[in-house]
């Protein structure tokens, strides 16, 4: 997905937040800002969205002298995530398991766990995931999704949605599918990295876990591992969960592959030819 004018703010707004996490130092803040708008003035025109997005963030955590601004944000989410796990687990061991378990996967990715304020502790909490599930698939390719599981390359995105994740993980390995867990190579924004996996003993629920290789929103080919290309390009199946990783991944050609998301931003929807606060589960062949 390319970049529109549309991202600068928000990118703007997100570099402002990590700065106010890891610093209370004001003038530090305002040079973390000044240089996003720097980088917004290099780099606007350039490529994919994530590209964009990824220097951004690089640059700010330069300034900031921290490699993890997020890390207290991120325990947050998971533990947020954990407490509303069983009411996801106990819809989907009702009936129709696996589109079910795609819902609940999407759901997570609709929360910004503990970056937002959110707190699993308040009813609005379980209202918000009730009225999600009540929402269902705006978009549902999941019965083809089905079909095509025994050798998946799954992209994680944030803490505490890939807690909502492993439901998913029990219906593929059900299935007889076997799963590659892919996690970002190093800290960026609140998403999983291989420190956050193996405390929540996910690297136990599937079959591998490999990094993207580098701190780069979403997926970039050029710092990629051998060994991450080549399960890209032997899977019967990508899915790819979030945003970020569809900005990515809509940019290279590795086929078939299933985006699992919701469409929180305005743009990445039209990128898809859909609305905004959609439920996507959708298939490329």
């Amino acid at each position: 997905m390319k970049t529109h004018p549309r991202c600068a703010p928000c990118l703007l707004s997100r570099v402002q937040f990590e700065a106010e996490l890891s610093t209370k130092d004001v003038e530090l803040q305002k040079k973390v800002i000044i240089a996003g708008i720097e980088v917004l003035r290099k780099y606007m025109v350039d490529g994919a969205a994530t590209h964009l997005s990824t220097k951004i963030h690089r640059e700010a955590y330069r300034i900031l002298g921290d490699i993890d601004p997020y890390s207290e944000k991120k325990k947050e989410s998971n533990a947020a995530a954990m407490k509303l796990l069983p009411m996801g687990r106990e819809f989907v061991s009702e009936k129709d398991s696996f589109r079910r378990a795609v819902l609940v996967s999407i759901i997570g990715n609709s929360f910004d766990f503990g970056v937002l304020g959110f707190d699993a502790d308040k009813a609005t909490a379980k209202e918000a995931m009730q009225k999600q599930i009540k929402h269902g698939l705006d978009v549902d390719d999941s019965d083809k999704i089905k079909t095509m599981l025994s050798n998946v390359v799954y992209l994680a995105d944030n803490c505490g949605e890939i807690v909502f994740d492993t439901l998913l993980f029990e219906q593929i390995k059900k299935l007889g599918g076997r799963i590659t867990l892919v996690v970002r190579g190093a800290p960026i924004l609140n998403d999983v990295t291989m420190k956050e996996a193996l405390e929540l003993g996910i690297d136990k629920m599937v079959d591998r876990v490999l990094t993207t290789g580098s701190n780069a929103i979403g997926l970039c080919l050029q710092e990629a591992p051998p060994e991450l290309v080549e399960a890209l390009r032997n899977a019967s199946l990508i899915i790819s969960k979030g945003m970020a990783n569809y900005e990515t991944m809509s940019e290279y050609d590795f086929r078939p592959i299933a985006y699992l998301l919701k469409t929180k931003c305005e743009s990445v929807a039209e990128a898809m030819g859909l609305e905004r606060n959609m439920n996507v589960a959708r298939v490329e062949e």
